[in-house]
């Protein structure tokens, strides 16, 4: 009981001296108003990304599959390209957070016998007026992606996107440019 108290005491604490210090938590970025999931169904290509752990052998032809299910849930099928041209590829499921907007996501690519234990957070921050492009990112801001229905889009198509990220407070020089061929 005594090491209980001890240890809610430090948490109190901690707290406290987080706040005396003024940290604030950063905005997470807005999402686009409304997403038409049939219509955002489809190939993507990724045309810049946030470096993360999970693409580090990803060296081109990167692409994103989305095919809404009866359950109203995702299939993900992401694509890519590894040194030698082995295809590596991973199969998620993305389940919608907000259903008023449709533009808050988590994505799970881990399942053990049917569970999933990780789901990771996919907000669609910004789209084209035709879908043609998204800028889809975490509310933390450490992951973001730009894709487009080409892979080799229109050069405005991507300053749109990268305005787009520098409005919702990232930094779009953090953002690797992705091969397609």
């Amino acid at each position: 009981m005594f090491a209980w108290a001890i240890g809610t005491a430090a948490l109190a604490l901690m707290v406290v001296a987080g706040a005396a210090n003024g940290a604030e938590e950063p905005v997470p970025p807005s999402t686009v108003a409304s997403v038409d999931l049939t219509h955002y169904a489809g190939k993507w290509y990724e045309i810049a990304r946030i470096p993360n752990r999970f693409q580090k052998d990803c060296v081109g032809n990167v692409m994103a599959t989305y095919k809404i299910r009866e359950d109203g849930r995702i299939d993900v099928l992401n694509e890519c390209q590894q040194k030698g041209g082995t295809i590596k590829k991973a199969e998620g499921i993305a389940k919608i957070v907000d259903p008023s907007t449709n533009a808050k996501l988590k994505v799970s690519f881990v399942s053990f016998f049917g569970y999933r234990p990780f789901w990771g957070d996919y907000w669609i921050l910004g789209l084209g007026p035709d879908y043609e492009y998204a800028v889809v990112g975490s509310p933390d801001r450490e992951y973001g992606w730009i894709l487009a229905r080409d892979p080799h889009p229109d050069p405005r198509i991507v300053e749109e996107a990268r305005m787009v990220l520098r409005e919702q407070g990232f930094d779009p020089d953090r953002f690797e440019q992705s091969r397609q061929d």
